[in-house]
């Protein structure tokens, strides 16, 4: 005598080995599956469009799901030093007015190496260059004032009779 098989995918172990494993009513659907898309509509949806996915895109399940290549992750892309290093310098500038030019002038090397070798920091360039130059045109301007200020003093110096 035969009795129908238990409710849920129970399997008594005393009936010999199971064909497959028993399926978990619990486990999470396995959106990635072949024939499975999140994007595709459901089946019998009286919406959907004929022939989805349209000819010619990719199937569902053609591509692995993002991570399943352990170890293959893309590189990391580097910070290119010497914006690094110009914007340093062109903000050390505040203090010691000398090394904004010198920030300039390294931020248009960065941006020169940054377009050649494809690397980030092209912000950090730019700002090293409008920061070192506008320090530097302060500069510039705050020592021609005060030599303008010196020969203003020296012409107007009363103290001397003729």
């Amino acid at each position: 005598m035969s009795y129908p098989p238990p409710p849920g995918g129970w399997h008594d172990p005393s009936a010999g080995p199971q064909s497959s494993p028993p399926v978990d009513p619990y486990a999470p659907e396995d959106p990635y599956a072949v024939g499975k898309s999140p994007y595709a509509p459901p089946p019998g949806d009286p919406y959907a469009a004929p022939g989805y996915p349209p000819a010619g895109y990719p199937q569902p399940g053609a591509y692995p799901p993002p991570g399943a290549y352990a170890g293959y992750a893309p590189p990391a892309s580097r910070t290119n030093t010497l914006a690094i290093v110009a914007l340093v310098l062109s903000l050390v500038g505040f203090t010691s007015c000398i090394t904004a030019p010198i920030g300039a002038i390294m931020g248009h090397v960065a941006q020169r190496q940054i377009r050649e070798t494809g690397e980030q920091g092209e912000g950090m360039a730019k700002a090293a260059i409008i920061v070192g130059w506008i320090l530097t045109a302060l500069l510039v301007a705050g020592i021609i004032f005060y030599i303008v200020m010196i020969a203003i003093a020296i012409n107007s110096d009363s103290s001397t009779n003729y």
